[in-house]
């Protein structure tokens, strides 16, 4: 009986982009991919401005499985970087599984990670690492949107473990820096100092300029739903977390809050990525 070691160990998925300023349209210039990582071939449904799609042909991560991914910006390009479909995490056979993400965005580049849902099954064991380093000058905007458990199906979030690590630096300083740890249990998904019962969490990050009281004021208008959110100032930002129970919800008040930054920020109008709409 042979074994087959790629199963044993968990994929290895890679994925390295650059993006560069031609003429003012950013173009992909290199791209390395190791399956079972993809991104699709860019588009520009706002002239200039570069939007990739990343796929995930697996379908989803189990224990011992990692990816890993490299995104250089360039000075001057602006990105948009989205994902085909929602990352499904399955549950563990004891394995860790692991995506690391390394951004550098340099001055006057702009990157809009906006990746679809994560969906942790019961007894799934993930850990994300991201970690941008961000110019003088440069922009980057980016949300996470994690489902516990299966709730369409009942299912709850009462074994496993999460771990969601986002930094952002410059020039070696800090901006913001969020460390994010959620075992599986029974009291966690109740507690009101875990998830109060409430399966999808998300955060939106916006590190690039000072935001005013009057955008602050009109983030927080946007906002109508039913679950909790809260909006407040970073030194060089915004930062809006959810918890709730509807993805629908947190989805579109982000990507309200996302336009209102575009417009205030990057003079850019709605456009909304054609994979979404699918």
């Amino acid at each position: 009986m042979t074994c087959n070691p790629q199963i044993a160990e968990g994929w290895h998925g890679k994925l390295n982009l650059v993006y560069a300023d031609r003429q003012g349209k950013t173009q992909l210039i290199y791209n390395h991919q190791q399956a079972p990582l993809k991104v699709q071939r860019p588009f520009y449904p706002e002239g200039g401005i570069c939007h990739s799609v990343i796929l995930h042909t697996a379908g989803g991560m189990v224990g011992g499985d990692r990816l890993s991914s490299n995104i250089h910006l360039q000075p001057q390009t602006q990105a948009l970087i989205t994902t085909a479909a929602a990352s499904k995490i399955y549950r563990s056979n004891g394995l860790q599984a692991r995506q690391t993400i390394q951004m550098q965005v340099d001055t006057g580049a702009c990157l809009e990670w906006l990746p679809q849902e994560t969906i942790l099954f019961n007894d799934a064991i993930y850990r994300q690492d991201l970690r941008v380093e961000l110019a003088t000058g440069g922009s980057w905007l980016g949300w996470e949107i994690t489902r516990f458990g299966r709730s369409a199906r009942g299912e709850k979030f009462l074994q496993g473990e999460w771990r969601s690590h986002t930094e952002i630096w410059q020039k070696d300083v800090p901006l913001w820096i969020d460390r994010q740890y959620l075992p599986g249990s029974e009291d966690i998904f109740h507690s009101p100092h875990g998830l109060a019962g409430k399966p999808i969490v998300g955060s939106l990050v916006w590190v690039g300029g000072t935001v005013s009281a009057e955008i602050l004021e009109k983030t927080r208008s946007l906002w109508g739903g039913e679950g909790e959110a809260g909006v407040c100032r970073l030194q060089h930002g915004l930062l809006c977390r959810y918890r709730g129970a509807s993805t629908s919800e947190v989805r579109n008040w982000f990507i309200d809050v996302w336009q209102l930054l575009r417009v205030s920020f990057l003079n850019r109008g709605n456009c909304i990525p054609r994979v979404w709409q699918v």
